[in-house]
């Protein structure tokens, strides 16, 4: 199912893509995926040292997801959001941990306090020549930036054919902006050597939470029409259900996972 090219908005910017979310908050904590335990013990296994009493500053941290991964291991965390409604959704769903309205590019954080940052799926929201000065400014020498994305494993079948159809309705290349994730963690500062780490893992969820989860997406929210992108997910739906009789899938994921330590 495809929408005219007439009908299709122009792509949005940068801008409004990173603010999309705030209209959809709840939409996007109830159905997005979490992280495995798996990327956070890499994240200690690469940083050299515990989460447990490390003093962490979750940027971009949108509704919590990865804030309250992070807590629960036993990081001093303070979550840094610059949406207004992806922050409210956060004081609902984290009552505890403080969180302060800002961006990767400029951190209202003092210099050299931090033992870790860290940016899950919000990384590319920032500018990198900024955002990694700016990193290395609130970092004590020896604490560690890392960057982690919930990639899709395109290698899976189903997903690899359901990825092609939501990029000839939407117009653009998954597949590439997939790879673009990895190529996100350069540093066009010369700052910082980044190691990278994938980690595969899997949840088994409702039909229709996956299709809210691909509706929560800033691509799916920005660039279609919300008839349309009703109509396309409705297709998708039978799609699925005919495929998987019982209402489940398992999607899987490949966790992109970028570290860097400062000197």
């Amino acid at each position: 199912m495809t929408a005219s090219s007439a009908s299709r908005p122009l792509p949005a910017s940068h801008a409004v893509r990173a603010h999309s979310f705030n209209a959809a908050a709840a939409q996007y904590a109830a159905n997005r995926p979490t992280y495995p335990p798996a990327l956070l013990d890499a994240v200690e296994d690469l940083t050299g040292r515990p989460l447990a009493g490390s003093r962490v500053v979750d940027v971009g941290a949108g509704t919590g997801i990865s804030t309250a991964l992070l807590h629960a291991r036993g990081a001093e965390v303070l979550a840094v959001e610059p949406g207004e409604g992806m922050a409210a959704q956060f004081r609902r769903a984290l009552p505890g941990v403080p969180v302060v309205r800002g961006d990767g590019n400029a951190l209202p954080l003092a210099d050299a306090g931090v033992d870790l940052l860290t940016y899950a799926q919000s990384w590319h929201w920032t500018d990198p020549a900024v955002s990694v000065p700016e990193a290395v400014r609130v970092l004590r020498p020896g604490g560690a930036l890392a960057l982690w994305w919930n990639t899709d494993a395109l290698d899976v079948p189903w997903i690899a054919e359901e990825a092609a159809g939501i990029g000839r309705f939407l117009g653009i290349d998954l597949v590439s902006e997939k790879t673009k994730v990895g190529a996100a963690a350069a540093d066009p500062s010369g700052l910082l050597d980044f190691v990278r780490r994938d980690v595969r893992w899997s949840r088994r969820v409702p039909v229709d939470t996956h299709l809210a989860n691909i509706g929560s997406h800033s691509v799916f929210l920005t660039h279609a029409e919300p008839d349309e992108a009703a109509a396309f997910l409705a297709g998708l739906r039978r799609h699925l259900l005919a495929s998987f009789p019982d209402g489940f899938v398992e999607e899987v994921y490949d966790v992109v996972l970028a570290v860097a330590v400062t000197p």
